[in-house]
């Protein structure tokens, strides 16, 4: 069997660390402070909310919510980006996207309206630079940072190993392909025009798979050996659940193939995701911490 490299032990030693660091800055007389703006009531929306403000109390950080409604125009929404970018109170902002359908056009013209030294999730172009760069322009997106915090905490080493990504998005599949190059991994990005994806993964030892289709990743792709990070939250209709019934989250693997098979690898639920809130919370720290040292 399959270790299972669990969300809940990473999350638990950053919290630690994140408690220690921010008590020194209460001590310096600065609040870590996270803006969250959010346009509309979307249901996910609102649940990564309710969890990233509880991760955010948690290590002591305060939180200054900025609700607009779902029809808010684009000088709205602008508006409260220039009023968090003003605020020195505030270290890093969390916007929820994508915005609702008629602010899509709009969308890049607001994302990178923010100051990207308080662009805790990698929204802005700058950030986006950063990462692809190794400068510290701003903050990688929390998803793909989060892999890495699950790989540095179980010491997996990177260095010479061949990794595969599959998923080529900006949010995780491109940034995680840099982040683990950063780690000195030789990677291979994988994606829908690919061919003999399962070959390639095969000779990988560490696969992160975020292409967001259920039961994608299964016996085929995998041997024994690798590491599996499964980033993707799937519905699976047919999933027992806790209550008895059917219907749960689950992520790109067939787990009941794939973690048989392999040395380690990420349950959904219970993996990246749960350490997702507290690497955006990291984040908020670390900004309120180069705004003290700037300021001194």
């Amino acid at each position: 069997m399959a270790k299972l490299l669990l969300g809940k032990e990473v999350t638990d030693a950053l919290n630690a660390s994140l408690q220690t660091r921010t008590a020194a800055l209460r001590e310096k007389g600065t609040v870590p402070t996270l803006g969250i703006i959010r346009v509309g009531a979307n249901p996910s929306d609102l649940s990564y909310e309710k969890g990233a403000v509880k991760r955010a109390e948690l290590v002591g950080v305060e939180v200054k919510k900025f609700e607009l409604p779902e029809d808010a125009s684009k000088e709205d929404v602008l508006a409260v980006i220039d009023q968090v970018n003003a605020d020195d109170s505030i270290h890093g902002v969390l916007m929820f996207r994508p915005l609702p359908k008629h602010l899509k056009a709009d969308q890049n013209e607001i994302c990178n309206r923010l100051d990207p030294k308080k662009d805790v999730d990698c929204m802005t172009h700058m950030s986006n630079a950063g990462v692809f760069e190794g400068l510290d322009l701003g903050y990688a997106p929390c998803t793909p940072a989060a892999c890495m915090e699950i790989l540095d905490y179980y010491g997996i080493d990177c260095k010479g190993k061949n990794a595969v990504v599959i998923g080529r998005s900006l949010v995780v599949g491109k940034p995680a392909a840099m982040m683990l190059m950063g780690k000195n991994a030789t990677v291979t990005v994988c994606h829908t025009k690919t061919v003999n994806t399962a070959e390639i993964c095969k000779n990988a030892d560490i696969i992160v798979s975020a292409a967001g289709v259920l039961n994608s990743l299964t016996k085929d792709y995998v041997r024994p050996g690798q590491v599996v990070i499964d980033v993707s939250i799937n519905w699976d209709a047919n999933k027992p659940n806790a209550k008895g019934g059917l219907g749960g989250i689950a992520g790109d693997a067939c787990f009941s193939e794939v973690e048989p098979i392999v040395d380690a690898i990420t349950p959904v639920p219970g993996g990246v995701g749960s350490v997702t809130s507290t690497v955006l919370v990291g984040h908020v720290v670390e900004a309120a911490m180069r705004r003290l040292w700037k300021d001194q």
